[in-house]
């Protein structure tokens, strides 16, 4: 420790001599131009008193060569002459000087000299940038007696790894909705805890663990909670960690925290986001060499140590598809565990976890909650329950309500409340297209996912919307679900036509088109639900938004999925229309109800369709705006 104090005081201690010296040279050029200057003016430099010297005239390039008879003695040092005239009289001046000018005053009888001696002044401008860049390449290189990779300690000083460490407290208890995650890296953390007896059997345990997924589905609460139930140091770090300006300092990173990880084994060492510095080589990037060579080191370092070292390497990213192979292969990364969006259990498990850190009416249905959150990942729903609990204090709740629940939820799948001034007109045609969405899809209970509700009340970019409620979780649909999904999203539009004429039909049903064309065309194209097109796949390759023709299709199999694909979607329509105007008062009914409370429970509609009068029901005043279908909403 003393050694390293008067290590540190002599890199100190040089560093200031460095600074002063620079300091006196500095010092010296400025006043060395002080002196030329005060001296140029006639001034004494020292008290600023004028000079007895008769001041000297100055001339400019044409006086001098108008005047030129006049010029007894001329010395010149570089563009500057200096001389005197023949009544005596000083002069300083500019000229260009070449050799026709030289002969011009010599045939004249000046005197010529010309200086090229050089000052000290001129010296110290041509070796003190030499000097300081051999000094910088001194202090760059002074590091390789010491420095990983030849980069100095104090250039890693200036850009260190974040490295954080410890002994996590997160175990299996705080991870939910991933069990079968969990039980596949059961045998890392058995490994780390007890290694003998895995090697009794000759046994190898994975040196890496590749967690891959969708953004917020847990890959780095679940590689601290690994750490934490087998109870080893964690040392985490970013892939962006190990990059920098500086060529050569990943490599060096790399190899700091692979040692600091062999003094500490076993323990586990987590690197997020590692696709930023394992990306997949090619032979043509040549710009990129520093990322190559850090992925080389980490390559290196993976394949280096041995299955006793007791280092497990768990890499973290949301693009699998981009890293190098070498990365993936036997005895680096040997096992990819992929985790998937959380199901309806889990979804149900990762709410009862975050559930308990919040305070919530006995009344809170978090099933319920769970079936209305399909697709969310467990960031969704723990930021879902923060922002219930946010909007409960909002409004002076003392505890969560379902309706704080239900005001996130549409807050964070549709945004927020919009207070847009709408013309009657546009409002009553919004109520009776979510009208038009709301009674097909009652129309087809049973068969597609129950209503939850329908709202008339602006939210981001919509104006309405019928929100539908899965039951469970769906991995596919029957050619009957397709076509009853078509029939409903395309509703909205016919209710349009059936009760305002062709004439007065909106855009409104843009985003409901759009997902009955792409459901259609995924149907036709991919699921082989055509009896045209047959069990062919025909994807349809777009690349950055543009639309490309057909992969694996002739320009008439192209033209026969267009076809039909049309013809699915007038089918539809046409079906629609026919549904609404069968049941024309029904749906105005439902229209006239929604403007009249804007918002509609599932249990409503069906009461409202079926005939039945809800008690206590009160009339509010027609509201001044309305929404876009998130589900089936309209824009």
């Amino acid at each position: 420790m003393k050694k390293d104090v008067l290590n540190k005081n002599k890199k100190r201690d040089f560093s200031s001599m460095f600074l002063i010296v620079f300091a006196a040279l500095f010092a010296a050029i400025v006043a060395h131009s002080f002196w030329t200057n005060g001296a140029s003016d006639g001034k004494n430099p020292i008290n600023g008193l004028v000079s007895t010297v008769t001041k000297p005239v100055e001339l400019s390039f044409s006086d001098v060569l108008r005047r030129a008879p006049e010029i007894q003695t001329m010395k010149i040092r570089d563009n500057h002459a200096t001389g005197v005239l023949q009544d005596g009289t000083k002069y300083n001046a500019v000229i260009v000087y070449t050799p026709e000018f030289l002969e011009k005053f010599s045939k004249n009888g000046t005197v010529i000299s010309i200086d090229t001696s050089k000052t000290w002044v001129d010296y110290l401008g041509t070796w003190v940038p030499i000097l300081m860049g051999v000094f910088f390449i001194w202090w760059i290189f002074r590091g390789m007696r010491g420095g990983a990779g030849g980069i100095s300690r104090t250039l890693m000083g200036q850009n260190p790894t974040k490295i954080v460490t410890g002994k996590p407290k997160t175990t299996f208890k705080d991870v939910a909705g991933i069990d079968s995650e969990k039980q596949e890296l059961a045998e890392v953390v058995d490994f780390l805890k007890d290694k003998r007896k895995f090697q009794a059997v000759g046994a190898r345990v994975p040196r890496g663990v590749l967690l891959s997924g969708e953004p917020g589905t847990g890959k780095t609460l679940l590689a601290r909670a690994i750490a934490g139930e087998a109870n080893v140091p964690f040392f985490a770090a970013s892939g962006s960690d190990f990059s920098g300006i500086i060529v050569g300092l990943g490599v060096a990173k790399i190899k700091e925290i692979f040692e600091m990880a062999k003094r500490n084994a076993p323990c586990l060492l987590f690197i997020d986001e590692i696709d930023a510095i394992g990306q997949r080589r090619s032979q043509n990037s040549f710009n990129d060499q520093d990322r190559e060579q850090t992925l080389n080191q980490l390559l290196i370092e993976m394949d280096g140590f041995s299955n006793e070292t007791g280092i497990i390497v768990i890499g973290a990213t949301n693009r699998p598809d981009m890293l190098d192979q070498a990365l993936l292969r036997p005895g680096r990364f040997d096992r990819q565990v992929h985790i998937d969006l959380p199901d309806l259990s889990g979804r149900k498990a990762i709410l009862d976890l975050h559930a308990k850190k919040i305070k919530m009416e006995p009344n809170v249905d978090l099933m319920n909650l769970a079936r209305g959150t399909t697709g969310f990942s467990g960031a969704d729903l723990e930021n879902l329950l923060n922002e219930s609990a946010l909007h409960a204090v909002r409004v002076g709740h003392k505890q969560v309500a379902s309706d704080d629940i239900e005001e996130a939820r549409d807050k964070i799948i549709m945004g927020p409340r919009k207070v847009r001034k709408m013309r009657p007109e546009d409002i009553k045609l919004t109520a009776y297209h979510e009208a038009g969405h709301a009674f097909t899809s009652n129309a087809f209970d049973g068969l597609t996912d129950p209503i939850h509700k329908a709202t008339i009340i602006p939210r981001g970019r919509a104006l309405g919307m019928v929100q539908h409620l899965p039951i469970d979780d769906k991995v596919s649909m029957s050619i009957a679900e397709v076509r009853a999904n078509l029939i409903i999203a395309l509703a909205g539009r016919a209710a349009e036509e059936v009760f305002f004429g062709r004439d007065k039909i909106t855009t409104g049903a843009e985003s409901d088109i759009e997902m009955a064309t792409r459901l259609a065309r995924r149907s036709i194209t991919m699921a082989g639900l055509s009896d045209k097109i047959g069990l062919v796949s025909v994807n349809q390759v777009q690349t950055f938004g543009a639309r490309v023709p057909l992969e694996t299709a002739s320009e008439k199999t192209a033209e026969i999925v267009d076809a039909e694909i049309k013809s699915w979607i007038d089918k539809a329509y046409g079906e629609a229309v026919k549904m609404l105007r069968t049941n024309k008062e029904t749906v105005k009914k439902l229209a006239e109800e929604l403007l009249a409370r804007e918002t509609l429970t599932g249990d409503e509609i069906k009461e409202i369709i079926g005939g039945k009068k809800k008690k206590g029901i009160k009339t509010a005043k027609k509201p001044t705006s309305a929404k876009k279908k998130n589900n089936n909403a309209r824009s």
